[in-house]
């Protein structure tokens, strides 16, 4: 079964007709050519296709095109004005918080969503006071970013760029 969907990326509106069992991730890479979402496991257990999705962080391998026609989706590639990269990505350069890169852009977009959430007063599973303003220490930053790995290893560089956006380097 085909349906009609119309999705914003990065800023540039797409209108594409789409097998209903079509997931967002294969649509931003194989019918859009956005790749900068990566196939990870294909099962939500990495965070390699991680982009933000109307504002909020999510894992394009599980979601259905059908299913959100008329979002507007920002990959890492849109996170950037220009030739001025976001904080984020800034601060994943200068602390080193990536190694082969293949995970990176779905950390980013995580971390840039999960600042958000925190911001907006989301709890995370390792929050102490649920009252109080979110505190992103080190171990709600691992806890917030837990559902992205990174098979270098290179979590004590992403912890670090995190914690510097986060306004507590």
């Amino acid at each position: 079964m085909q349906s009609d969907i119309t999705i914003t990326v990065d800023g540039t509106e797409h209108h594409t007709t789409v097998d209903t069992r079509t997931t967002v991730l294969d649509l931003l890479r194989e019918r859009l050519g956005v790749t900068s979402p990566k196939k990870g496991c294909d099962h939500g257990q990495c965070g390699s296709c991680t982009v933000l999705l109307d504002g909020r962080r999510h894992l394009t391998c599980l979601a259905l095109a059908v299913a959100h026609d008329g979002a507007e989706v920002t990959t890492a590639a849109g996170l950037s004005e220009g030739e001025e990269l976001h904080p984020v990505q800034q601060a994943f350069l200068d602390h080193d918080g990536l190694q082969c890169g293949y995970c990176t852009p779905g950390q980013v977009c995580s971390a840039v969503g999960m600042l958000d959430e925190a911001k907006q007063g989301h709890p995370s599973h390792v929050t102490e006071d649920l009252e109080a303003e979110a505190d992103l220490t080190d171990d709600e930053i691992r806890e917030r970013m837990s559902g992205n790995l990174c098979r270098c290893g290179a979590y004590a560089g992403i912890l670090a760029a995190v914690r510097e956006s986060a306004g507590r380097a």
